[in-house]
């Protein structure tokens, strides 16, 4: 399990960035598979959440959203199953016991506590759930749940790193007519012979520059990548290059202890 500094200092607080190792998953998903969306078998998806939870602390349950790439976000006041989850892409909860966790395969897992409150948040950050709003959507929840922004300590989980996410001059145009000054979050690296090679996409700058934009004063960053580290994450990418027939997923986790 994989935690930051910043989360683990807050009192009341267990959270955690799973790898995809310790589970009992085989194949294209060895071993920790977490998603249920995967053609895995089920009982090995239920058995490594299951050793996620027991890693957390005090966990009642691990809850999961329908992920579809949106700025839904969804207030926890209880357990659900995987078949009635809410389609959403975060979650907030005030309520001790009840794990957020959220499904990645190189989008952002973005973690999120106000300690002082006793509100927790999880989102799901690809490029469309950040550029539409989400992390702002999921800032604002937790405000209605008594959070208060400059309180909030958010930390950026393992995803696809600048240095591996090559992007399409279509895909930097729809940021920079939302924004100008995302230009700054797209570099694109010498292909040879004076040539420029296709834009690269910096998602975790992107994601902090945003937490702080919404007025986050701790934001943390965890630095992995999930492309260019096989031996720890699962990556949508890496299996579409490969033309293989799926991919697992990780799963990151936050929750109020008591």
């Amino acid at each position: 399990m994989i935690t930051v500094d910043a989360l683990s200092a807050l009192p009341g607080i267990g959270h955690g960035f799973f790898p995809r190792t310790g589970g009992v998953s085989e194949g294209i998903f060895a071993s920790r598979n977490c998603g249920f969306g995967s053609g895995d078998r089920r009982e090995a998806v239920t058995e490594n959440r299951d050793r996620c939870r027991r890693e957390l602390g005090p966990a009642e349950a691990l809850l999961t959203v329908h992920q579809v790439h949106s700025p839904r976000v969804a207030t926890v006041t209880g357990p659900w199953t995987p078949e009635t989850a809410p389609q959403a892409d975060a979650m907030v909860t005030d309520r001790p016991g009840l794990a957020l966790g959220i499904l990645t395969a190189d989008c952002a897992p973005i973690l999120f506590a106000d300690a002082e409150a006793g509100v927790v948040g999880a989102a799901h950050a690809g490029w469309k759930g950040a550029l539409s709003g989400v992390i702002e959507a999921t800032i604002e929840a937790m405000r209605a749940l008594g959070a208060v922004p400059e309180r909030i300590t958010a930390a950026i989980g393992p995803c696809i790193g600048p240095g591996s996410y090559e992007v399409g001059p279509e895909f930097r145009d729809r940021f920079l007519a939302e924004d100008p000054d995302s230009a700054r979050f797209f570099h694109s690296p010498a292909a040879g012979n004076g040539a420029e090679a296709r834009p690269h996409f910096d998602l975790p700058g992107y994601v902090a520059e945003r937490l702080r934009r919404a007025g986050l004063r701790q934001v943390a960053v965890s630095g992995l990548d999930t492309l260019a580290r096989e031996d720890l994450f699962f990556s949508y990418r890496r299996t579409t290059l490969r033309k293989e027939p799926d991919y697992g997923r990780q799963i990151s986790a936050i929750l109020l202890t008591g």
